[in-house]
């Protein structure tokens, strides 16, 4: 569900990356890193995990369609939702910068349609059936169910943010649509893969669950550094490997977008616009995870665990100067 810079306005891009900032930066003031050095590795690889994950859209039968992990749910039902926001700011930064994957323009989109809902609104939801006692049974009911909501909520942004854009050949009710009941498909299949992961790694360790209190459950069969050294494995087959049968159907949004204009790829004009594209050809070094100017399938493969190592690092060195500027600040 990666937007394009053809389908935001300027003026609404600014709103939503100053939207996207703020709830960022409230993030940065929230999270609390000064004694959890576990949460840090978490957040690291979880966010290499998401990555790799997103590079594989799954098909959606009988519909022409296929979809990808978002990661949002996942990443707050073990991070929380500051850290999964932050999280997911790197994982969609790394991919637009480094794999010129969604608009630059429509970056702050992307953050708040993928990112916003899954980790606040999506907390929500876990937190009221989680904090009531925690079983495989409630993980796999609340995962589906934060999936499906939080993923209709960012499509419904979408058609909202194209709308407020005055994308003509975007007609509301078309692309509604279109957009809603693809989404709830993709939703669904999306709660089915968080499911099956939460309910392995409550079956490892329960107490990296957010809201589980360690001691209060006795799934303990991995140490944390055993689980961070399987997640890590998992990660680069994912990357390396699982990444090569990905699905080359059209995802949810680019099908909406065919249903409703015969194109996945509407025009961009303007200065504005040129400058964006100009910029991100620039930075994106593997663009469309792929080898420039080749169509080596390797290149599929190099690009996901290169973007993976990536967002790893990324996480890891910026949750370590947000710890040592917090010490800083309050001595």
């Amino acid at each position: 569900m990666h937007m394009a810079d053809a389908l935001i306005s300027p003026p609404i891009a600014g709103v939503i990356y100053a939207c996207s900032g703020i709830v960022g930066a409230y993030c940065i003031k929230k999270i609390e890193l000064q004694e959890d050095s576990r949460k840090i590795a978490m957040m690291g690889i979880m966010g290499a995990f998401v990555f790799a994950t997103q590079m594989i859209n799954f098909s959606i039968p009988a519909t022409g369609s296929s979809g990808h992990l978002s990661g949002s749910v996942l990443l707050m039902a073990l991070l929380g939702p500051y850290a999964a926001f932050l999280t997911m700011i790197s994982v969609l930064l790394i991919q637009c910068l480094l794999f010129a994957d969604g608009g630059l323009l429509a970056l702050g989109a992307n953050i708040w349609n993928m990112g916003f809902y899954g980790c606040f609104i999506g907390a929500l939801i876990w937190k009221f059936f989680i904090s009531k006692g925690i079983s495989k049974g409630k993980i796999i009911f609340v995962s589906i169910l934060a999936s499906v909501i939080t993923l209709q909520l960012g499509a419904f942004s979408v058609v909202l943010e194209t709308l407020a854009s005055g994308i003509t050949s975007l007609p509301f009710s078309l692309f509604l649509a279109a957009m809603q009941p693809i989404h709830f498909a993709i939703g669904f299949v999306e709660g089915l893969i968080t499911a099956a992961v939460l309910c392995f790694i409550y079956e490892m360790r329960t107490n990296v669950l957010w809201g589980v209190e360690d001691g209060a459950f006795n799934h303990q069969k991995f140490t944390f550094s055993k689980l961070f050294a399987l997640l890590s494995v998992i990660t680069l087959v994912v990357a390396g490997l699982l990444s090569l049968v990905a699905s080359e159907l059209p995802d949810g949004l680019e099908w909406s977008l065919e249903r409703v204009t015969g194109t996945s790829e509407l025009p961009i004009e303007g200065g504005i616009y040129e400058s964006a594209l100009a910029l991100q050809t620039s930075t994106a070094l593997l663009p469309d995870y792929a080898f420039m100017d080749s169509e080596n399938i390797l290149g599929t493969s190099f690009s996901g665990v290169v973007g993976s190592l990536v967002v790893l690092l990324i996480c890891v060195l910026g949750c370590y100067l947000f710890r040592a500027l917090k010490n800083k600040h309050y001595g």
